[in-house]
């Protein structure tokens, strides 16, 4: 699988009552996306990232970081091979992402990801 980006899933139990320390102190000012659920914040300057998760809308887990790819079907493919357990499906996703979750032998949930062009 060829990663092209992780971004860290912080759970939290509010994402809009979080967003003032992320954005406010730690300076990440741009708000990428705010789907009331799950939310990214960037900053402008650098790029460092940080994405906010409640409760995963649609898998069984929470993902402790997001991996992008530009070829989830082939990553979901090996993943099997290899027989890693697949925690949520491969997955066409309502807002536009194509996407499994994957157990890491030490346990973390990984949501490999690929997103529309």
């Amino acid at each position: 699988m060829r990663t092209t980006r992780i971004t860290t899933n912080l759970r939290v139990a509010d994402v809009d009552a979080a967003r003032s320390f992320y954005t406010d102190y730690l300076g990440l000012s741009t708000e990428e996306f705010n789907m009331g659920w799950v939310a990214r914040y960037t900053s402008p300057e650098t790029g460092a990232h940080v994405q906010l998760v409640t409760r995963d809308a649609s898998a069984p887990e929470d993902s402790v970081v997001s991996v992008h790819t530009d070829d989830v079907d082939g990553a979901y493919r090996e993943a099997q091979e290899l027989g890693y357990e697949i925690v949520h499906p491969l997955t066409t996703e309502p807002w536009g992402v194509r996407r499994f979750f994957v157990r890491a032998p030490d346990g973390n949930v990984l949501n490999i990801v690929s997103h529309k062009d």
